[in-house]
């Protein structure tokens, strides 16, 4: 069982090296325990990498700009650095599950190659420590292929499965541009 989150107005503070380390080794040199991050997103649990999730925060103002793809929900000044803001129920085409935030709604800040990106998820839940053993590649027949590029792989914990998403995965590299084009032109005004 993971640990539960504090509800602080900054839930995860940036990592710091020693928290960034989230595998172990075995003697044979295999990865043997990863660690993750577990949010809800539509009744389902996702998870990400805990090395790539910088901070957790509650939904603060979001201002929107115009002529951004539709899953931009827009940016945020964060402590001095323009952070895009992404609605992962857009992005991953849930729009038949959009519900209104709640008090448990936040903004998980992702380093998704080299750009941080602020993803707007329903819920965080805990910070998991798994088995590499438990992971499992996603079955052909669950999702598209469009939908597979982002997903890492299923995992079995206790009663329930939970996605494992890539960060790096999740954006083209064209859609990167278009995020770091959002956060330049709101950072010059």
């Amino acid at each position: 069982m993971g640990a539960p989150l504090s509800d602080h107005k900054r839930i995860i503070p940036m990592m710091t090296t020693a928290t960034q380390n989230t595998t172990h080794r075995s003697a044979s040199g295999k990865r043997d325990l990863r660690q993750l991050v577990v949010f809800q997103l539509g009744g389902e649990g996702y998870c990400v990498d805990i090395s790539k999730v910088r901070e957790i925060n509650r939904v603060v103002e979001i201002t929107h700009i115009p002529q951004s793809p539709p899953f931009v929900e827009g940016v945020i000044n964060l402590r001095g650095q323009i952070i895009p803001i992404i609605d992962l129920r857009r992005r991953f085409d849930l729009t038949d599950n959009i519900a209104k935030e709640s008090n448990e709604t936040r903004i998980m800040v992702v380093d998704t190659n080299g750009t941080l990106v602020g993803f707007i998820v329903d819920a965080v839940k805990e910070v998991l420590r798994i088995s590499a053993d438990q992971i499992e590649p996603t079955p052909d027949l669950v999702t598209s292929d469009i939908d597979r590029k982002y997903i890492e792989g299923v995992a079995t914990v206790e009663d329930r499965l939970l996605i494992i998403l890539n960060s790096d995965l999740i954006f083209a590299t064209e859609e990167l541009g278009d995020l770091q084009a959002v956060k330049e032109a709101h950072a010059s005004d």
